[in-house]
């Protein structure tokens, strides 16, 4: 019997097991792939407070050994649903978090499964993966040194993944459906003072082509419905995110978009289950408000616990 169980060792829910074991509380989490979540894939990290500068590897690094040695167990293991066990003894519930391997039961849990990458959604996306289309710039940037290249996407992610690929690649395009930017304005002028990036605004990717590795895409504008065919070597999607709750749907609350709901209080509409991190509805999701919610979600479970 654990008292607090963390689906996903993301900033948010590793966050929460260091908060879980200083309080004197047994933590076990359970992460599917590597932990870190999205923030390993970052160069450089200059957004956290007391930290001038960081990589995402080495800062979700420095987190992940943090909880381990205070104790806190980390298996890596899919978790494939949940289900809430009444006692009938003392009246109490348990939560019974299964998984391919076991079963294991506990007095709490928090989920922290962050967040995917989101797909264009067009013919052929799933075909060049891995074949001149990618969702992590600095993981396969390097790839595409000297060739010509485009981002699409306006946020944050989009804007430093051009600015890291200009450095290696010939050409970068930045395509954007809206004709301003999401992302934050330094970022946007940062990429101006770059003589081999190229703005594609108020357009969308409407088809990838091919022989064997991507050659090409094909945008559309969206107001003046122009089709046009830009030559490029690779494509990297940067649109967002979306998260995957699929399994834990029967139990807790999702709004429309699969994130659960929890406000920031990060509790659920299950007693006892807690949310954390970008899989939770939320305004902002950044690495601050990720380990923000871990702190808060931990020790609302401590408190539920008593």
């Amino acid at each position: 019997m654990y008292d607090i169980i963390i689906v996903g060792a993301g900033t948010a829910g590793l966050s929460a097991a260091i908060y879980g074991v200083r309080a004197g509380k047994k933590v076990l989490v359970f992460e599917e792939k590597s932990y870190g979540g999205q923030i390993v894939n970052t160069p450089s990290v200059e957004n956290y407070p007391g930290i001038k500068n960081i990589s995402g590897f080495e800062f979700a690094t420095n987190l992940y050994e943090q909880a381990i040695e205070l104790g806190a167990v980390v298996k890596y293991e899919k978790v494939l649903g949940l289900e809430i066990k009444e006692n009938t003894k003392d009246l109490t519930k348990t939560i019974l978090v299964k998984t391919p391997e076991e079963e294991y039961e506990s007095k709490t849990l928090i989920l922290a499964t962050g967040a995917k990458n989101r797909p264009l959604g067009i013919e052929g996306e799933q075909e060049y993966i891995g074949r001149g289309l990618s969702y992590c710039a600095t993981c396969d940037g390097m790839f595409f040194r000297g060739k010509d290249v485009a981002v699409v996407g306006g946020g944050n992610t989009a804007l430093e993944d051009a600015g890291f690929l200009s450095n290696y690649c010939n050409r970068v395009y930045v395509i954007h459906r809206r004709n301003e930017f999401r992302g934050e304005e330094h970022l946007v002028q940062n990429l101006r003072t770059k003589s081999n990036i190229e703005f594609v605004l108020e357009s969308k990717v409407i088809g990838i082509e091919g022989e064997g590795s991507l050659k090409r895409i094909k945008i559309i504008n969206t107001n003046s419905k122009e089709e046009k065919v830009i030559d490029i070597a690779g494509l990297f999607v940067a649109i967002g995110q979306m998260p995957d709750n699929s399994a834990f749907s029967d139990v807790v609350s999702l709004d429309g978009y699969g994130y659960i709901h929890g406000n920031e209080d990060c509790k659920t509409n299950v007693p006892g289950i807690f949310v954390a991190g970008d899989c939770r509805t939320k305004t902002v999701r950044q690495l601050t408000t990720a380990a923000s919610d871990g702190a808060v979600a931990a020790l609302a479970a401590c408190e539920y616990i008593g």
